[in-house]
C-alpha cells in the first residue's frame, strides 16, 4: 500500500469492509494482522484496549475501527478508515437488498442465507481467539477467559454479571 497514512488506512478497511461477513466483529482477526503484524501501528495491548473501548462504548462494534485510523492519523484517519469500512459494504448491502427479496424463494438464495450463518460464527470465533491471544499475557488470564466461555456457553448468565467479576478480578491484581 501507500506510505501515506490516510491512503493506507482507506485502502484497507475499503478492502476489509467486503469480507466482514458478520460484522465489524468478524474482520477482527485481519484488522489485528494489519495494524499490529503488518503495519507495526500499535502493539497487541494497545490493540486489545481499542477493542475493549469499542466493545463499552454505545454504538455499532465498527467503533474500533475509529479508534484504530485516530490512533494512526488523528481524527482525520478515524474519519476515513469510519468511512472506508462503511462505505463499500453500505453501497453493496443497498445493491443486493434491492435484488435480494425478488429471489424469496429461488434455492441458490435460501443456500446462501443457510452458508452464511456458519461462516459469520467462524469469523467471530477467530475474532475470540485473536483478541484473547493478545490480551491474556498469563496462565491465569488465559485459565479465566478458558472459563468465561466455557461458562457463557453453558449458562444463560446475564453477560454483564461476568464483565463484572471480570473486573473485580482485576482490580484485585489477579489478572
Amino acid at each position: 500500500m501507500n506510505d501515506h497514512p490516510l491512503t493506507s488506512l482507506a485502502g484497507y478497511f475499503a478492502l476489509l469492509s467486503l469480507f466482514a461477513v458478520g460484522g465489524a466483529n468478524a474482520a477482527i482477526p485481519e484488522m489485528h494482522r494489519v495494524a499490529v503484524e503488518l503495519m507495526h501501528w500499535m502493539n497487541d495491548r494497545q490493540f486489545a484496549d481499542m477493542y475493549a473501548i469499542a466493545q463499552m462504548s454505545p454504538g455499532p462494534n465498527v467503533i474500533i475501527v475509529a479508534l484504530i485510523g485516530y490512533h494512526v492519523a488523528g481524527f482525520a484517519g478515524g474519519a476515513v478508515a469510519t468511512a472506508a469500512m462503511c462505505g463499500p459494504t453500505c453501497m453493496l448491502a443497498f445493491l443486493v437488498a434491492r435484488v435480494w427479496d425478488r429471489f424469496k424463494e429461488a434455492r441458490w438464495r435460501i443456500a446462501i442465507q443457510a452458508g452464511m450463518v456458519p461462516l459469520s460464527i467462524g469469523l467471530i470465533a477467530a475474532s475470540a481467539f485473536v483478541l484473547a491471544r493478545s490480551a491474556d499475557h498469563t496462565i491465569y488470564a488465559g485459565l479465566i477467559t478458558a472459563a468465561t466461555a466455557a461458562f457463557a456457553h453453558a449458562t444463560r448468565v446475564n453477560p454483564l454479571w461476568m464483565f463484572l467479576c471480570g473486573g473485580l478480578l482485576g482490580l484485585s491484581g489477579w489478572l
